[in-house]
């Protein structure tokens, strides 16, 4: 639990934004951490809303303390694009162990970058997961000439979705990259489609692949697979869970915890019902949800919540303009995941799950 401790504050500057400070060549983290608030006042850092968009403050204490001081981060990369439905970024950590962490980013608070998660439902490959398996063979040097005595240990991980493309990226690397890979963790991020889980890149890596869930997950059990779970406590309630910095510790290590019925609950209806639609139905579940999101003009949550008025019109308008058949089918497939919920309760009461 310890290791997992040390990890899980990896996965989270991965989401500070190093644009102009950290790019190919090493950089010391109190460098960059430095350079960073150079360029953004902490009053700024404050204001943001978004539990990760203060992942600067938790890189400062990191940069500040003894044991990570050494650290130097390189490798950092950032891209987002509608059109090719992709928000990604990714970092390298080099350690003073001879080892390297390599964090991937998890959804930030775009619309593309949640349509990029929802796209998980049906691709059997996100575009996002291309990049982070290209990324990791870049990052640890693949096709380089390297000296075989000292090859540096690999460790995988990322938070939310940074944690799928941890997973994705370690699995299908190219295979002397992935011999190299000590551990990769998911920290609460969600799983694949069975016919990823059952390719040979998977399979090998799967002895090696750890998901850190808090004990009401939601996220980090959608589309669960068959790697080792450990459960962990937090001092959140439900989705808030998610947030990384409520995960509890004592000394060194996580709080373990048990998985609570509320969670198991969400996994078994999400499965069921999943399980129960074909492609075409999830494309258009997918398509319809964020065609109506895109037609506010927003490119964030945050500016739809800040024009609630404006964007319920558009949302609105956006729903009677889509064709009758695309209406019906998406309002069916909201009602089965309803009837799914309520059986999978009944059920429960009766002990039938």
């Amino acid at each position: 639990l310890q290791r997992l401790l040390t990890q899980a504050a990896f996965a989270h500057p991965v989401f500070t934004d190093f644009d102009g400070i950290v790019g190919k060549d090493p950089v010391s983290l109190q460098d960059a951490c430095r350079l960073f608030f150079e360029m953004h006042s902490r009053e700024e850092v404050s204001s943001r809303t978004s539990y990760t968009a203060r992942s600067p403050f938790l890189m400062d204490a990191m940069a500040a303390g003894a044991r990570f001081a050494d650290l130097t981060i390189s490798h950092y990369v950032q891209n987002t694009s509608t059109e090719q439905e992709l928000q990604f970024a990714a970092m390298k950590f080099s350690l003073p162990d001879g080892s390297d962490y390599i964090a991937f980013r998890g959804t930030d608070g775009t619309i593309v970058g949640w349509k990029e998660d929802f796209n998980l439902c049906y691709m059997k490959e996100t575009e996002g997961q291309k990049r982070a398996a290209a990324y990791l063979n870049e990052a640890a040097g693949a096709g380089e000439t390297i000296d075989t005595t000292n090859v540096r240990p690999l460790r995988v991980g990322g938070h939310s979705k940074g944690g799928n493309l941890a997973v994705y990226a370690a699995a299908f690397c190219q295979e002397d990259v992935q011999r190299r890979i000590d551990q990769v963790y998911s920290n609460d991020g969600p799983g694949f489609l069975e016919e990823i889980t059952r390719r040979t890149g998977y399979q090998r890596i799967l002895p090696r692949i750890l998901s850190i869930v808090p004990e009401s997950s939601v996220f980090g059990v959608l589309l669960s697979g068959p790697a080792e779970r450990i459960v962990v406590d937090s001092s959140a309630r439900g989705f808030v869970q998610h947030d990384g910095n409520s995960w509890l510790i004592e000394r060194n290590h996580f709080i373990p915890a048990v998985q609570t019925e509320t969670s198991r609950y969400m996994e078994t209806v999400f499965s069921t019902w999943l399980a129960g639609m074909d492609e075409k139905e999830r494309i258009t579940f997918v398509e319809t949800i964020f065609s109506v999101l895109e037609s506010t003009g927003a490119e964030t949550f945050r500016e739809v919540a800040e024009s609630k008025r404006r964007s319920f019109e558009a949302i609105y308008q956006a729903m009677r303009c889509l064709p009758k058949e695309q209406q019906q089918d998406f309002f069916r497939i909201m009602g089965e995941l309803l009837q799914t919920g309520g059986s999978t309760f009944w059920g429960r009461l009766r002990g039938e799950t």
